[in-house]
C-alpha cells in the first residue's frame, strides 16, 4: 500500500472531524437564547402635583426714608447710633442752632412791635370817633385813625408769620427721624455744612415687614392670567418662601403687596413685590434671595423619576416595559420637574413600568429582567 496515500486518507478523516465538530457547535450556540438584560423599573405615579415658580429677588425697606437737612448751618451733633433702631420722632442730627434763635428773637421784637403799633391805632380811633359825631375832628382824621388800625392789624399778621417761620426753621436744627426704622450709617460727618441742596445724611429704613421684589416674564404673567380670568397676576393666596444666600430657608412665609404697572421694556419683566414678616430684623434691605412660590396645582399628573427621562435634541423619550418583559421605546413630552421626578404631560400612562436603571443597554425588543427601583436610593 501507498504510504503517502494512507496520509492523505488520514488527513481528510481529521479535517472532516474538525468540520464536523465546527457545524455542531454553531447549531447548539444557534439554539441558545439571548439573557434578559438586567434593569430597574418605577410604576408612572398619578397625584396632584403643586407647580412650584422660583426668581432671583432683591430685598428692600418697607418705607425708606431719606434724612435731609431743611435748614443751612453747621453740623454739631449726631445723636444716633448708626445701624441701630430708631422710633419715629427719635434725634438723629443737631445743627447750630444760634443763628435760628437770634432770628426767631428778632422776629418776636418786631411782632410786639406791630401789637404796640396795632394798641395805638386802637386808642386813636377810640378817640376820634366820638369827636368826630361833634365835629371836634374831621371825617378825614378819623378815617386816617382807622386806616392805620388796619395797616397795624396787617403788620401784626406779617411779624406773626416771620415768628412762625423762625421758630419752624429753628426746630429743623433738631434732625428727627420721620418713621420707625433701622438708621443707616451718616453720610455727613460733624462740622460739615449743611443744608437742602447738600443731600441725604442717612436713611432709615422700615424692615419689620420687609419688602422682596423680584421679576417674572411676560409670558409668565400671561400664563397666570389664563388660569385667573380676571386676575391682576399672579394668584393673591400664593405663600412665598425666601431662600437665602446661604442655601436657608427663611422660616417665615410672605404675601403678595403689589405688581408693577408696566412691562420693562428692555428685559420683558414685569417686577413683582411680596412682603415678608422680619420681626429678629435677619433681612436687611439689598439683600439677594430666591423667592419661592406655589403657583398652581396640577391635578392627577403623571410622575417619573428623572434619571428614566432620555433628552435627544430638545425632546424627551422614555422606555417602557410590556407584561412580557419586553422593552419599547416611546417619546413623551416632559412638564414641571417637582424634586427628583417629572411630571410627563403625555406618551405615558398611569402604572406604566417605566426602565430607570439600565437605560443605556436597551434597544427596542430587548427582553429585560426588570427589578423594582427604589427612589430612596436617589433622596440619599
Amino acid at each position: 500500500m501507498d504510504p503517502n496515500r494512507n496520509c492523505v486518507s488520514l488527513f481528510a478523516f481529521f479535517a472532516g472531524g474538525v468540520v464536523l465538530l465546527a457545524i455542531g457547535g454553531c447549531a447548539k450556540s444557534a439554539n441558545q437564547a439571548i439573557p434578559p438584560v438586567d434593569v430597574e423599573v418605577a410604576r408612572v405615579e398619578q397625584q396632584d402635583v403643586p407647580v412650584v415658580r422660583e426668581w432671583v429677588g432683591t430685598l428692600d425697606g418697607y418705607v425708606n426714608a431719606q434724612i435731609r437737612a431743611e435748614v443751612g448751618g453747621l453740623l454739631t451733633r449726631q445723636v444716633y447710633q448708626e445701624g441701630s433702631v430708631v422710633r419715629k420722632g427719635d434725634l438723629l442730627f443737631e445743627i447750630d442752632a444760634r443763628p435760628f434763635a437770634a432770628a426767631l428773637a428778632q422776629a418776636e421784637g418786631q411782632l410786639a412791635q406791630a401789637r404796640a403799633q396795632h394798641e395805638k391805632a386802637e386808642l386813636d380811633v377810640a378817640r376820634d370817633t366820638p369827636l368826630a359825631k361833634t365835629k371836634a375832628v374831621s371825617e378825614e382824621e378819623l378815617d386816617d385813625a382807622i386806616q392805620a388800625r388796619l395797616a397795624a392789624q396787617a403788620q401784626i399778621e406779617s411779624a406773626q408769620a416771620a415768628v412762625d417761620e423762625a421758630r419752624l426753621n429753628l426746630g429743623f436744627t433738631q434732625v428727627v427721624s420721620p418713621i420707625d426704622g433701622i438708621a443707616g450709617l451718616a453720610r455727613a460727618q460733624i462740622g460739615d455744612l449743611v443744608g437742602p441742596a447738600t443731600g441725604v445724611l442717612t436713611t432709615v429704613s422700615t424692615v419689620d415687614p420687609i419688602k422682596a421684589l423680584f421679576p417674572i416674564s411676560e409670558q409668565s404673567y400671561l400664563e397666570f392670567r389664563n388660569r385667573a380670568p380676571g386676575a391682576p397676576g399672579l394668584p393673591a393666596n400664593i405663600a412665598f418662601e425666601l431662600v437665602l444666600s446661604d442655601g436657608t430657608v427663611y422660616p417665615k412665609r410672605g404675601t403678595l403687596f403689589a405688581i408693577d404697572n408696566q412691562v420693562e421694556g428692555n428685559t420683558g419683566t414685569l417686577r413683582i413685590v411680596a412682603v415678608f414678616p422680619n420681626p429678629e430684623g435677619l433681612l436687611r434691605p439689598g439683600q439677594y434671595a430666591r423667592v419661592r412660590g406655589t403657583v398652581s396645582v396640577e391635578k392627577s399628573a403623571l410622575l417619573v423619576p428623572l434619571r428614566s427621562l432620555i433628552e435627544l435634541q430638545g425632546s424627551y423619550q422614555a422606555i417602557t416595559v410590556d407584561a412580557e418583559n419586553r422593552a419599547h421605546i416611546v417619546t413623551v413630552v416632559a412638564g414641571e420637574q417637582v424634586g427628583t421626578r417629572r411630571v410627563v404631560e403625555s406618551g405615558l400612562r398611569a402604572s406604566d413600568r417605566i426602565v430607570v436603571e439600565g437605560l443605556q443597554k436597551l434597544r427596542e425588543g430587548t427582553v429585560v429582567n426588570p427589578r423594582p427601583f427604589s427612589m430612596a436610593e436617589v433622596v440619599r
